[in-house]
């Protein structure tokens, strides 16, 4: 995947979040904080990447591909936790979760390699 795709694919990850964000239900406080925190994490991956596309040493493309994927892995815990709490039902989160997952081990193989571990 060449990072023109991998922006891409971040970005459509964060729009589809902000979209599922607007099915919360609007009386549940629990689910508002969790939104606010998945709303963060997910445009973050996407923001973080185009950021690491611009790193002007490998250290600095390690780090922001660190953050990357820390943010991703975050999305994916804010997912799960909307599912076990009962506020949203799997199979509407299913997808999402699989690509926060995904997002993730390519964020993390990425800087692996970068970084020559």
């Amino acid at each position: 995947m060449t990072p023109t795709e991998l922006k891409a694919r971040t970005k459509t990850f964060a729009l589809r979040i902000i979209k599922m964000s607007r099915e919360i239900p609007k009386g549940d406080d629990a689910g508002r904080v969790i939104m606010k925190q998945i709303l963060r994490s997910a445009t973050s991956v996407a923001a973080n990447y185009r950021a690491s596309c611009r790193a002007r040493s490998q250290a600095e493309f390690v780090s922001k591909m660190g953050t990357v994927e820390e943010e991703a892995d975050e999305t994916a815990l804010w997912l799960e936790l909307l599912v076990e709490s009962g506020i949203m039902p799997e199979r509407k989160l299913a997808a999402l979760l699989q690509e926060a997952n995904e997002l993730t081990a390519i964020m993390a193989s990425s800087r692996k390699t970068a970084s020559g571990k």
